[in-house]
């Protein structure tokens, strides 16, 4: 027998034989097609602009909602953490000794 990390093999394997050597996993991402609606101009425009940057209207369209999707979570996650600084603070505010007219000059 011939061992493969570490776990017994026969060496009489035939190609009919799963063959662990040779076993890959690949990730799969599954996407969703949407549909615009958008002014001639302006796609025509933005189809220019794809060429430019050397990727396709749909390429654009895809990076900007994932960074949008990004930057939506990151905000979120930033308001989190703010809260809980501000809750976790050992900071005390003393009494208010001021008018809001006394903030505005006139």
């Amino acid at each position: 027998m011939k061992e493969i990390s570490g776990l017994p093999r026969e060496s009489s394997q035939t190609h009919d034989q799963f063959d662990q050597e040779h076993s890959f996993t690949y990730p799969v991402k599954m996407t969703k097609n949407i549909t615009l609606a958008i002014d001639e101009k302006v796609l025509k425009r933005v189809r220019r602009i794809a060429a430019e940057r050397d990727t396709t209207v749909n390429g654009l369209v895809r990076d900007y909602l994932t960074r949008l999707a990004d930057f939506d979570n990151k905000a979120k996650k930033a308001r989190t953490e703010l809260i809980r600084l501000a809750k976790a603070s050992k900071a005390e505010v003393g009494p208010i000794t001021w008018k809001r007219e006394d903030l505005y000059e006139r």
